[in-house]
């Protein structure tokens, strides 16, 4: 990218605006934090690197219970808009004993619903106690498996989006709201 790149004018409009991204995160943190109240287990939040560390970061913030991090980074799309519904494991948890732990998948954005689902099963098979998963956005319309969050932030449209941590090909993450990206820009019109 050229240094004089400006993300903001390759915006069409603001979807989800800061302010609504801050009342999401507060919500969440809320729910989560009455469910797990009790909860005699090991919290561990499992943030999907890299577009859910600004999501997961505001959201720890704001929960009342006491939590561990643990980090994967997983890919299905690469420099396209499209799923390839290929989910690659780039790096994996730093812990084989997922025995006692309560496992919240972090995610920024739920589409086919591939990578959710392949995660939440493979942690379950490594003996987990539980495995919940938390989005900040879902696209419903697009889903090609039978999954549903359990914690979810806002439904959007089938509309292709960047901001606050989301990207395209590695740009516009820092944006600090989530924006529909005009197709110009992944068209290569």
């Amino acid at each position: 990218m050229s240094p004089l790149f400006n993300a903001e004018d390759s915006i069409q409009k603001i979807l989800v605006p800061k302010e609504e991204i801050e009342e999401i995160t507060s919500r969440l943190a809320e729910q989560i934090s009455r469910d797990y109240a009790d909860d005699p287990y090991q919290v561990v939040l499992l943030i999907i690197l890299k577009g859910s560390v600004p999501f997961a970061a505001d959201l720890m913030r704001k929960l009342t219970i006491p939590v561990q991090l643990e980090f994967m980074k997983v890919s299905s799309y690469g420099a396209s808009t499209k799923s390839s519904g290929e989910i690659k494991i780039h790096l994996d948890l730093n812990r084989n004993d997922l025995q006692d732990l309560d496992i919240i998948i972090i995610e920024d954005i739920i589409d086919t619903g591939h990578t959710l689902n392949r995660l939440t099963q493979l942690l379950k098979n490594r003996n987990a106690h539980s495995v919940r998963t938390c989005t900040l956005l879902d696209k419903p319309s697009r889903r090609e498996v039978d999954f549903t969050p359990d914690y979810c932030g806002k439904q959007i449209p089938d509309e292709f989006v960047v901001g606050f941590g989301l990207d395209y090909n590695e740009e516009y993450r820092s944006l600090p709201y989530v924006g529909v990206l005009d197709p110009r820009v992944y068209s290569g019109s």
